[in-house]
């Protein structure tokens, strides 16, 4: 029997995706492990490999379409010994399933009563016959960072290939229902919530022809979605500093100065204020640990590490992407990781695991003037930082007002995982550490 190649669900919040390019042709010879497409989502450009060996017997979906919903049908592969022309016959005549048509597993329902667990088997992994979980990039990362033996996974994906959901279902110790029921809960809470006014509601309140409707993509619908879910679910709450950071400036601006040339002439690095605040959370967060965690309704996640994401703008939306162990890494290290992915997020050539994640995140807004503001955390995180513009004002220091570079700070803390004195004592060591550099280096 042909064997149907869905669009597949490359992240946990991806509903659709557009067709960029396909890397086999029809009639082409494919095995399991060969890329064969590439697809944009909301915030890269990956690449899909083929779970099955056969042939190539018909595209469905033409390169360059976009707004693909996950789980259609792209393309039909034939199986071996089958023959490729029959194969993409029976194709031609049966038409694209529908998003509603998904296996229940890939598209999960709300949460339903379920008969007892003696009464429930889960679907046995796939494999290729030797012994292989199929298996996409980001579940085996996922697996092996949390010790999970993949052969233990159910697979929800096409053809029971083992996705990202299901290895955080069985980080739970939960089976492929539990983490379904689970993830259909979260879809359905973030976009069942209606607008405040319907669509023709607020075109009514406007004169016909005085404006365009620029439709929304991908990223910006996923944005929405999950700041709306992230204000709705988790109870916020603010903490603002002043710090003062004369020293950084003078500090940064001398390692500068000394920074080692390449053959071109060229710096090895270039510090930026952002990279001291980077480098400042990830040690805040090593020094009060019990703030370094995420919460879950099993049990409060506690980091041994520091992955610090930086919020990056793009056209019509924002990355985050990650600096992971931050807290281990050098000032110069930092600063030329961030702009390597920096860079990569605005060709949006990320891949999953360097923006999905992370225990914290930096929002710098400083650069636009603006001298401080709150900003929405991003989960699984606890925490994110707001940071504002360092600029020059008048201080009290020991009965003389002086003046000084000043920086305001806002801590945004999930009041589930983080107290309010829990969250003091954390922008408290980061103020510390920010306004005494040195001891970032020591």
């Amino acid at each position: 029997m042909p064997i149907n190649i869905l669009m597949p669900a490359l992240s946990p919040t991806m509903e659709k995706g557009n067709l960029a390019k396909w890397l086999k042709k029809e009639g082409e010879k494919v095995k399991p492990g060969d890329v064969i497409a590439e697809i944009e989502t909301d915030k890269a450009t990956m690449e899909v490999e083929a779970v099955d060996e056969g042939t190539l017997a018909k595209i469905v979906v033409p390169e360059g379409t976009a707004d693909v919903p996950v789980n259609q049908l792209i393309a039909v592969l034939a199986g071996e010994g089958e023959d490729a022309k029959s194969a993409a016959a029976s194709a031609g005549s049966a038409p694209a399933p529908k998003p509603a048509e998904a296996p229940k597993a890939a598209t999960p329902e709300p949460v339903k009563a379920e008969a007892p667990k003696s009464a429930r088997a889960a679907p046995a992994p796939a494999t290729n016959g030797h012994g292989r979980v199929f298996s996409s990039p980001l579940a085996r990362r996922l697996a092996k960072e949390a010790g999970i033996d993949l052969s233990r996974v159910a697979g929800s994906g096409p053809h029971g290939r083992v996705v990202a959901r299901d290895v955080e279902g069985a980080k739970d110790g939960k089976g492929l229902k539990a983490a379904g029921a689970v993830a259909g809960a979260a879809a359905g809470a973030a976009t069942t919530i209606a607008p405040a006014l319907s669509d023709d509601k607020v075109r009514a309140l406007f004169e016909p022809g005085s404006y365009e409707v620029v439709p929304h993509d991908n990223m910006r619908r996923v944005i929405a979605q999950r700041l709306t879910q992230s204000t709705q679910t988790i109870p916020h709450f603010y903490l603002t500093i002043d710090c003062v950071i004369d020293k950084l400036l003078a500090e940064r601006e001398e390692i500068n100065n000394t920074a080692p040339k390449n053959k071109e002439g060229k710096p090895a690095y270039k510090l930026s204020v952002n990279d001291f605040v980077v480098k400042a959370l990830a040690l805040a967060l090593q020094r009060i640990p019990d703030a370094n965690v995420s919460w879950t309704e099993g049990g409060m996640l506690k980091h041994k590490h520091s992955d610090v994401g930086v919020a990056v703008a793009l056209p019509g939306g924002l990355i985050t992407p990650i600096v992971r162990q931050a807290e281990g890494k050098s000032l110069s290290a930092i600063s030329n990781e961030l702009k390597d992915m920096v860079a990569r997020a605005r060709a949006r050539k990320l891949k999953p695991q360097e923006y999905q994640g992370g225990t914290t995140a930096v929002s710098n807004l400083g650069m636009y003037g603006i001298k401080d503001f709150t900003a929405v955390i991003n989960p699984p995180h606890a925490t994110i930082l707001a940071v504002g513009a360092g600029e020059e004002r008048a201080i009290v220091r020991k009965g003389q007002v002086v003046a000084a570079n000043v920086m305001s700070v806002t801590l945004s803390c999930d009041h589930r995982a983080v107290d309010g004195a829990l969250g003091a004592e954390l922008i408290g060591a980061f103020k510390a550490l920010i306004e005494n550099p040195v001891m970032m280096l020591v």
